[in-house]
């Protein structure tokens, strides 16, 4: 069993646990549980080394369900708890708003145990008649169900990618395929993708296909066929296979990379060339094809640089192609160090020296340390005293991993009116602030505007984190005119964070370019919780490139020097 089945199983644990009335404690256990898993790029050779027990939040307990899960595919723990719970209720639990809490009281006052049961008894208006929801509450739980179908079927693009790539280091296995890549939109690094599509070429069509529908992996063969074939896998997403001739390969990749608007443009383009283009070749009057061995050249052929794939959107990259004005996009090698890591001071799973000692092996020349701060008492916010001793260990640890610098930060809850959580004397001992929203996120969008602007405005705020709140395929970004908000930070001289969690990444590409038409640093941040989330900002890279970003517009391309001098111009902080 894979690890990401794993951590879905413990996280539906946790939910199955909170919905019974457990212990807190024990749910908490399970959900961080999950979260460390499916952050874990290296979890299988870990579990064969049996250094798994080294890792921060998976006790003794965790482990031995981790190896029953791996030896015999089952938990019964697991299966137990699920035949107490009616199934519908963890359905329940995926619409936005709606808690463990609130699912049990509909449960046992309605007797609601599925989606369908509830949209049923909003429409008739049964919520009105239980204490604690209100109109309100049930116009939510209505827009939370339409939330929830209009992304049924898709998929985080992290699961995407590893889904994929796994997929494809099983058919690297076999020596018939002879070229083969991901195309679809896991390579234009879309945030939510609906399927995988495969291009490969080959020395034995029929052979690889018996090998593709057999992987295990499989749960149903859709098709077969000689040049496509198409199975559900067990995560329920769906893949195709295309093989095709290694001339028709270059055309067939870049046709299925897509997108829709960007092939349509492409056609178009051909065609005012007295050109045909489809995906199997770019054809002249004739009907004789132009040879090209890659997309460069097909590029090429049309007059055109080369469009990196993440830019293919139909969104003014065919014309920057043609005048050479592409961007030189942000690459993983550019990233100096990174920001936004949270530690066992609040919600971390690592210790502060844990991930201190992590980011410096990983390469990077400095971590930034960004705990909650005290109003964000459920993620163990910390008080002035607590403040004080974490910047004593801070300073500890610069003298100690000189010249790896760590950073002092805070992310800072910004409260209801757009106030700041900490005073200015506690706000001057930091190096930088980031600012986010973490309450009241049913505002108005002039209320919600104005409050995340007022934080703006305040001289020690330096990055605004995850900026439109959004969690995708889980919560909406709240009501927020996002033009207000980037030009309020231009004015200000402020910062915003491209999260790069999975679950967020917020910034939305979007917007990256026009925070980058205003002059905005952007800064890719990790939002890590562990040491092995660290890496989700090299997923954080993959969308800034769909954001159109170069290195100079991103704020942790910076070495140490230059990101003290830019934190003195933005903030009077004391460096």
């Amino acid at each position: 069993m894979d690890k990401d089945r794993i951590a879905q199983i413990f996280l539906e644990t946790a939910h199955l646990l909170e919905i019974s009335g457990e212990n807190p404690f024990k749910v908490r256990a399970y959900e961080n549980a999950a979260r460390t898993i499916e952050s874990l790029n290296n979890f299988e050779e870990l579990s064969i080394s049996g250094e798994l027990k080294t890792i921060k939040g998976l006790g003794s307990s965790i482990l031995e369900k981790i190896h029953e899960l791996q030896t015999t595919g089952h938990l019964v723990y697991y299966e137990q708890l699920k035949e107490k719970t009616p199934p519908g209720l963890i359905e329940m639990m995926k619409v936005p708003t709606l808690g463990p809490k609130k699912v049990i009281i509909l449960y046992h006052e309605l007797g609601i145990k599925s989606i369908q049961e509830l949209e049923q008894a909003c429409l008739e208006n049964r919520l009105l008649h239980i204490e604690k929801f209100g109109l309100k509450t049930q116009q939510n739980i209505m827009e939370g169900i339409s939330f929830l179908k209009k992304y049924s079927g898709t998929y985080l693009l992290t699961d995407g990618i590893n889904t994929a790539n796994k997929l494809v280091a099983h058919m690297k296995s076999l020596p018939e395929v002879t070229s083969i890549e991901v195309a679809g939109s896991i390579r234009r690094r879309k945030e939510i993708v609906r399927d995988i599509d495969i291009v490969a070429t080959c020395d034995n069509t029929e052979k690889v296909m018996d090998f593709f529908v057999s992987l295990p992996t499989v749960e149903n063969i859709i098709a077969k066929g000689t040049t496509k074939s198409t199975i559900s896998l067990r995560t329920g997403m769906n893949c195709d296979l295309r093989v095709v001739s290694k001339e028709e390969y270059p055309y067939t990749l870049h046709h299925l990379t897509g997108s829709k608007d960007h092939n349509t443009a492409m056609r178009g383009r051909a065609k005012k060339m007295g050109l045909k283009m489809n995906e199997y070749g770019l054809f002249r009057e004739d009907n004789t094809n132009i040879p090209c061995s890659s997309e460069k050249e097909i590029f090429a052929a049309l007059g055109l640089d080369f469009i990196p794939p993440e830019l293919r959107e139909n969104l003014g990259e065919i014309e920057a192609a043609e005048t050479g004005s592409l961007p030189r996009l942000i690459e993983k090698k550019d990233i100096k160090g990174i920001l936004h890591c949270h530690t066992t001071w609040s919600d971390g799973n690592n210790t502060l020296e844990e991930m201190v000692t992590a980011c410096k092996n990983s390469g990077y020349s400095y971590i930034g340390i960004t705990d909650h701060s005290v109003t964000a008492s459920y993620a163990g916010g910390l008080t002035i005293e607590q403040v004080h001793r974490q910047l004593e260990e801070i300073e500890i640890l610069n003298k100690l991993h000189y010249p790896f610098r760590v950073f002092k930060g805070v992310e800072l809850d910004i409260l209801g009116d757009g106030s700041l959580d900490y005073n200015p004397e506690t706000l001057a001992l930091y190096d930088f602030v980031i600012a986010s929203v973490h309450s009241r996120f049913n505002l108005s969008t002039e209320d919600m505007t104005k409050r995340i602007c007022r934080a703006l405005e305040n001289p020690y705020v330096t990055i605004l984190g995850h900026p439109t709140g959004r969690l995708l395929l889980a919560r909406k970004e709240y009501n927020v005119d996002m033009a207000t908000i980037l030009s309020c930070a231009a004015k200000n001289h402020k910062a915003i964070e491209l999260n790069a969690n999975p679950n967020r990444f917020d910034l939305d590409w979007r917007y990256c370019k026009q925070a980058k038409e205003l002059g905005i640093k952007i800064f890719i941040n990790p939002d890590a919780h562990n040491m092995e989330s660290m890496h989700y900002v090299e997923l954080g890279v993959d969308i800034a490139r769909k954001g159109w970003l170069e290195a100079h517009d991103v704020g942790n391309t910076m070495d140490v020097a230059d990101l003290e001098k830019y934190f003195r111009a933005v903030s009077p902080i004391n460096i």
